[in-house]
């Protein structure tokens, strides 16, 4: 195991390990944000609705997390290109967001049928939008993962071809 465990920190320090560290460290951030304030506008009643302070609470969390994805973990500055960084971004956070409401309405019928607490219910409701942006963010990495290795390979055979095409003209 401390083989295992020496090849992620090496690997952690490379480019791409920097970048998903930091790609992970902005969505646990992000995601304490928004489950804190899931909690206290549910649980102090600013919003009643599951749904409402759910989406209330995701849209809110929005904000930082392009900006922490973007100047952070990409290591972007300057002006943001719409169609590039903000169309995609919101189109991937929207999607976060709709599978959250999926979990909020979860959450919603547990709350509506049974007779807890409104403490116990604030937990459930933040800990179903927990439990949603986990399983998406997975299903997320997944396909970044397979879109970025296709473009790395795409890359790679690019460059194979210039160095077999230079070494053919020799």
């Amino acid at each position: 195991m401390t083989e295992r465990l020496r090849q992620l920190i090496a690997w952690s320090k490379t480019h791409e390990g920097r970048k998903i560290t930091r790609y992970l460290a902005s969505s646990v951030i992000t995601t304490i944000f928004s489950f804190t304030v899931i909690s206290l506008v549910y649980g102090l009643h600013i919003i009643d609705g599951v749904i409402s302070s759910t989406l209330f609470g995701n849209i809110l969390a929005v904000v930082p997390s392009y900006w922490l994805n973007r100047s952070w973990a990409w290591g972007k500055s300057g002006r943001s290109h719409f169609r590039k960084e903000i169309l995609p971004f919101w189109v991937m956070a929207l999607a976060g967001i709709a599978f959250a409401l999926l979990g909020a309405t979860l959450a919603k019928y547990e709350v509506n049928h049974h007779h807890w607490s409104h403490l116990f219910n604030t937990g459930v409701v933040a800990f179903a939008n927990l439990f949603s942006f986990i399983i998406f963010w997975f299903l997320k990495m997944k396909l970044f993962n397979r879109i970025f290795r296709l473009n790395e390979i795409d890359e790679f055979d690019e460059h194979l071809r210039k160095e077999e095409a230079a070494l053919e003209s020799d």
